[in-house]
């Protein structure tokens, strides 16, 4: 007898999938899912797209967006950082030090 097996699903959204769990671990599970659901319900709180798949409601201000390229992928800030250091081929840490040494005669 011929039966069939269903295979596990991968999650269509596994990046954001792995996101939302960081973001969960970082600011709390009951904080960021409050922030989907909002999303889901038409607030601009939560919006994400990966793999041709939406979830949430996109902020009405594209100017405010930014693009995850491997640029900011995987990156760590440091306390005090603003973001200079992207682009730049060197960690938060160095970034500062280089930063905290202009003007300085």
């Amino acid at each position: 007898m011929d039966m069939r097996v269903r295979e596990p699903v991968s999650h269509p959204m596994r990046e954001i999938a792995a996101f939302v769990a960081q973001l969960k671990s970082a600011f709390g599970e009951q904080e960021i899912n409050e922030a989907i659901r909002r999303g889901k319900a038409g607030e601009p709180t939560f919006y994400a797209a990966e793999n041709g798949h939406t979830v949430g409601t996109a902020s009405p201000l594209a100017a405010n967006a930014w693009r995850v390229t491997e640029a900011i992928r995987d990156r760590h800030y440091c306390a005090g950082c603003y973001g200079g250091c992207l682009n730049q081929a060197v960690a938060c840490q160095q970034w500062q030090q280089r930063e905290s040494g202009k003007g300085k005669s």
